[in-house]
């Protein structure tokens, strides 16, 4: 049971016991999506997430980063997990990688950051080197998906594999997805590769430069 599930059964429990009972069979919850219930402007998603601690992850953070930029962006970016840099520092397009991703965005796309939108689809930093469990991105996606449904991108770029399941929901060949336009019904998903990925394996920055002009299409 994922964190999300443990605390709408602790609320049903709660709200039982207001009633007067001392006693109840086991509770099978009615959960409902929590996109669905989550505020509907940016700025008010943005406290939910700094007030969040549904998942482990709220106790090693030293903040949590809900995301920057337009909140009408045609292209939105989306990494995987916040990095130590940016939890350290509270910003974004830290470091060479984030560098590089301005750079993309600048030169290739003649965008600037305030034009696009940037996240995580995990909004706190995993524990050391670790990969966030499954449930505690189970307790985070809600805020990415009702981050979608309020900015209505045109496309989505994925940073790396890892974001493109977290985001897709989907488990395939990141080399065969790689640069393709998936339809997410509202929206297309473009993955393409991190760019930490391409500081260690510059000979790729060909691909990523073909995949950017890709994703430049769709936004035209």
């Amino acid at each position: 049971m994922d964190s999300y599930q443990n605390l709408a059964l602790l609320e049903n429990l709660y709200r039982l016991k207001a009633l007067g009972y001392r006693y109840v069979d086991p509770l099978i919850p009615n959960f409902q999506t929590p996109a669905n219930t989550l505020p509907d402007s940016l700025s008010t998603l943005k406290g939910t997430v700094e007030r969040c601690f549904l998942c482990d992850l709220s106790k090693s953070r030293r903040q949590s980063m809900s995301g920057f930029g337009n909140a009408r962006a045609r292209v939105m970016f989306v990494d995987a997990y916040v990095s130590a840099a940016e939890d350290e520092s509270g910003e974004y397009y830290t470091g060479r990688s984030g560098a590089m991703l301005r750079d993309m965005i600048e030169k290739v796309l003649m965008l600037n950051t305030e034009e696009v939108y940037f996240t995580h689809a995990v909004k706190c930093k995993p524990f050391g080197f670790q990969q966030p469990s499954q449930s505690e991105c189970n307790s985070c996606l809600p805020y990415l998906a009702r981050q979608i449904e309020i900015i209505r991108p045109r496309v989505v770029v994925a940073l790396g594999p890892d974001a493109y399941e977290l985001v897709t929901r989907e488990s395939k060949d990141f080399e065969r997805v790689r640069g393709t336009t998936v339809d997410m019904g509202g929206y297309s998903v473009i993955p393409m590769y991190h760019p930490s990925f391409l500081i260690r394996n510059p000979s790729m920055k060909k691909e990523a430069l073909r995949d950017l002009q890709t994703i430049k299409a769709q936004l035209s």
